[in-house]
């Protein structure tokens, strides 16, 4: 199968590739998007009452607070529906069963609204030819329909086994119009970490996560897990650096998400419903650190970085 895949790259023309305009995608969510997001990305799991929490999910009519608060990591939906839009690619043969996502990178410009209509623009950003493999990342520009203005950016990475070879010289072809540091792995300190963040998963937590949006029977189907060489159904990633993120808000940020700038994740292992996940961070400035384990099998399933707007001084 992988054979077959590869075989595909000698139409290849990486030229086409990085040029391909995607057509524009539309985005449009409520108040109930976002507050079935937050519970599926876990908050008010261990407290019901925790006030730091309850914001993402209801808020009172008589408040303050005109509507429910937007976790950052929200924005990450934005990108639901591009990977269809790989197989449509000028030379771009593959099994999506291949694909891996691989790394995912945020930046927020304003705080998400409560409720919108958003109008996706999506473009290559990144083409890698690993020999065997292919990296291909994709970039997409959020902009709030109404106003015009541009609300955050998505960058995906994502890893198509199979699929490489294409390059015409000794030098393997590689191309990017972002900075490295943006994606590059984190290199975590040696020192105990600053702040430690332990949660457990529900048995059913990929079940809630899926009606966000990605119905990705890998999530849901023991039989499709099975046959992808799991267990058992697996938790989403973006789930996973959803928890990871609401870790650093409650115990870097006092529980303010808008003091998030942007967000780099590595996705390194797979997650099943049901383990506890250990957040670990570290303080770099103005930026935070971190990893998250499973610790049931004592393995780190996520790393990165999150850049704050600003940092608590009594920390």
């Amino acid at each position: 199968m992988a054979a077959a895949a590869a075989a595909t790259t000698s139409n290849f023309d990486p030229q086409l590739i990085i040029s391909h305009k995607f057509p524009e995608k539309t985005f449009t969510y409520t108040e109930r998007d976002v507050a079935l997001y937050a519970l599926g990305v876990g908050a008010c799991l261990k407290d019901a009452l925790d006030d730091k929490e309850l914001k993402y999910v209801y808020h009172p009519d008589h408040a303050h607070q005109q509507s429910i608060q937007v976790l950052p990591t929200f924005a990450a939906l934005f990108c639901h529906g591009v990977s269809s839009e790989i197989g449509q690619l000028p030379g771009f043969s593959f099994d999506p069963r291949l694909l891996l996502h691989g790394q995912q990178y945020i930046e927020i410009y304003k705080p998400l609204p409560a409720s919108a209509c958003i109008q996706n623009v999506a473009s290559i950003s990144g083409l890698h030819d690993k020999g065997k493999a292919t990296v291909l990342e994709i970039e997409i520009l959020s902009y709030e329909r109404e106003s015009g203005e541009l609300i955050c950016m998505n960058r995906m990475a994502v890893f198509l086994r199979g699929l490489g070879g294409f390059s015409n010289s000794a030098q393997p072809y590689s191309y990017s119009k972002h900075p490295v540091n943006q994606t590059s792995s984190t290199r975590l300190p040696k020192s105990p970490p600053f702040a430690v963040f332990e949660e457990c998963t529900q048995p059913s937590q990929a079940l809630l996560y899926r009606l966000s949006g990605d119905y990705n029977p890998l999530h849901s189907d023991p039989r499709i897990a099975e046959i992808a060489g799991f267990s058992r159904p697996i938790l989403h990633g973006l789930c996973t650096l959803g928890f990871a993120v609401r870790a650093v808000i409650k115990c870097i940020c006092g529980g303010d998400q808008n003091r998030i700038k942007s967000i780099s994740a590595r996705f390194l292992l797979h997650v099943y419903p049901g383990e506890t996940l250990i957040t670990e961070m570290w303080l770099d400035g103005q930026r935070v650190l971190y990893q998250v384990k499973v610790k049931e099998r004592s393995r780190a399933v996520l790393s990165g970085f999150v850049d704050l707007n600003l940092l608590n001084s009594s920390l």
